[in-house]
């Protein structure tokens, strides 16, 4: 197994305790982060206690069926998405075979289906009144040309232009958001293992310092992923380790840094205002790079994702979404809700536990794996 390469900057940082607890003491200024940046160590490789998770998690790779080990990206999405498609399409396969006749009634019965599966009163009245509309003008009369309509207008509304990752620039950078327990640092290493697998040299940024044990989290999946990460001490200023490794990055020729960033300060003003001026050092320190923003939502959170999406728009410009442990929910319908409402393409979706599970976001191949082929 490929192993990452850390680098603890031996920062003058120290944690503050009274900044985890109460705001009592402001953000560091800008001025100030370079003199807290370190100097560049040795490169060098630390055994930790992670090193036994991550043996064991190597093991259960290896140890994995072979059916399991060559099954297609396809495959593995149509088996995730298991509980969401029995919770819609199983579900609207019943109600039209029970009717028979395209009513109003019917299109009511969809309707409490769609809501049911997190797609959100307002996509999903939308939905079934542009089906009532279509079914109307393309005269269709049976219940597959129904269900075919639908699988369309649902295609129709989660179809993007921009569902790729602009990394044109070296380096390019992506800044990951989102709250505490989204799923954030798992994605963070599967989609560093992805950028890696393509060719491209990653690096990773561990600015969630003021999270207990979040730099040790990463640590374990960066290394998983053959990953080289860039760290401080816990309790460090978030900016002065993207400060440390962007300058990391240019000296050493990497093409993308992910960084990591705190899902809760001990305020929500505090958190913004550190995410401000995060992207505040991209923008000073790599002038014209390619930046992705990217919120990390956990699906199994239905409608709450949707407003977790709302309120960190309001203070990032958002150029995509990870929607987290799709395989685990029935609530998969959220993803067309918050692409309607929202208007943000998903970029990454979370279909099971392993490194390949994180998935390059195909709407195609999204509704056909939930809708099936047979319609």
């Amino acid at each position: 197994m490929a192993k990452g390469k850390w680098f603890n900057w031996g920062s003058k940082n120290k944690i503050h305790e009274e900044e985890l607890n109460e705001e009592k003491e402001p953000l560091a200024e800008e001025a100030d982060i370079e003199a807290e940046a370190g100097e560049v160590p040795e490169i060098g490789f630390e055994e930790t206690e992670a090193e036994a998770v991550i043996e064991e998690a190597a093991v259960r790779d290896e140890n994995m069926p072979e059916t399991g080990k060559k099954t297609g990206l396809f495959d593995r999405l149509k088996d995730g998405l298991k509980k969401t498609r029995d919770s819609i399409t199983n579900r609207i396969d019943q109600v039209l075979v029970s009717f028979g006749k395209i009513d109003d009634e019917l299109f009511d019965e969809l309707e409490e289906i769609l809501i049911t599966s997190d797609m959100g009163m307002e996509t999903s009245m939308n939905v079934i009144a542009e089906l009532k509309a279509k079914v109307k003008n393309d005269k269709i009369t049976s219940s597959q040309g129904v269900k075919l309509a639908l699988k369309e207008i649902i295609s129709a509304r989660l179809t993007d232009q921009h569902t790729g990752l602009k990394l044109t620039t070296k380096p390019s950078v992506i800044v990951v958001i989102g709250v505490n327990g989204v799923g954030k640092t798992t994605s963070i290493g599967k989609i560093a293992y992805s950028l890696k697998s393509q060719g491209k040299r990653v690096m990773v940024a561990a600015a969630d310092t003021f999270r207990a044990a979040a730099i040790d989290q990463l640590e374990i999946w960066t290394k998983r992923a053959g990953v080289e990460l860039v760290k401080h001490n816990e309790g460090a200023d978030p900016s002065a380790v993207i400060y440390d490794a962007i300058q990391h990055c240019k000296s050493k020729g990497a093409d993308v840094l992910i960084c990591d960033t705190a899902g809760r300060l001990h305020t929500k003003k505090n958190l913004m205002e550190e995410l401000k001026k995060i992207f505040r050092i991209i923008g000073r320190e790599l002038p014209g790079a390619d930046v992705e923003t990217l919120l990390v939502l956990d699906a199994t959170t239905g409608q709450n994702a949707v407003s977790q999406a709302k309120t960190f728009s309001e203070v990032s410009e958002l150029s995509g979404l990870v929607l987290t442990k799709l395989d685990g929910t029935a609530k998969g319908g959220v993803i067309v809700s918050i692409k309607s409402e929202l208007n943000i393409p998903v970029k990454f979706i979370g279909v099971g536990e392993q490194m390949n599970d994180m998935q390059p976001f195909n709407p195609t191949d999204f509704v056909e794996a939930l809708f099936g082929t047979e319609a």
